[in-house]
């Protein structure tokens, strides 16, 4: 038990800080993205600047929301407390989710990196709306137990862009690589982190008591 809440802490405090972050460089220190944007290089369509801009602004609003929705509903306290907002909750994170998705879809063919690098991005989309559909389908058929295991998957996307981010810095200082090749392999590299973390988690949490809602 103290295991589990000092993990949810850790969680919680990464989270807010990530969630801070993103709010004050994208809305307050670099509006305009010319930072991100001044390293895509070679893109093969025209990118239409104020409406990538306003898709980027939802984008980071909606992601920033579905990573404080996800915290909120992995609190036992706040479940025992309420399930009726847990359970509005959920549906928050769920368009949240879908959001995300719908304007990564739009985002992608300008990633940086080329085509290689939005491929990754439409399948880690692919990938993240299946998780989060089955934790839904898996709720409605009242399987407590397995919707938690697939929100675990799910909620872990939410952290895609810190390593997307962390694993480009990496390879580009260490080892100085262009970076756009370095966002690529910090992609498909964050992808790869995504899938096995989680199951390392549920294999190795407690097994909860009950596999079905009352």
């Amino acid at each position: 038990m103290k295991n589990r809440k000092s993990l949810y802490r850790l969680l919680a405090c990464v989270s807010l800080v990530f969630i801070l972050y993103a709010l004050v460089k994208n809305y307050w220190i670099d509006p305009g993205a010319a930072d991100f944007l001044s390293r895509k290089t070679g893109l093969k369509r025209e990118l239409n600047l104020p409406v990538w801009l306003n898709v980027m602004y939802v984008h980071v609003g909606f992601a920033c929301l579905a990573m404080a929705s996800g915290l909120i509903n992995f609190s036992n306290r706040m479940f025992e407390k309420s399930r009726r907002f847990h359970r509005f909750n959920g549906y928050v994170y769920l368009v949240s989710v879908l959001v995300v998705v719908l304007t990564s879809g739009y985002m992608a063919p300008y990633a940086t990196g080329g085509k290689t690098s939005s491929m990754g991005f439409n399948a880690l989309n692919l990938i993240w709306l299946f998780v989060t559909m089955t934790a839904f389908i898996q709720i409605k058929r009242k399987r407590i137990n397995l919707h938690r295991n697939w929100m675990i998957r799910s909620y872990a996307f939410c952290f895609t862009n810190l390593l997307i981010h962390l694993i480009t810095s990496l390879v580009h200082q260490a080892f100085g690589m262009i970076y756009a090749t370095s966002y690529t392999i910090g992609l498909y590299g964050s992808i790869a982190l995504l899938i096995v973390i989680p199951e390392i988690i549920i294999r190795t949490k407690p097994t909860e008591k009950n596999e079905l809602i009352p």
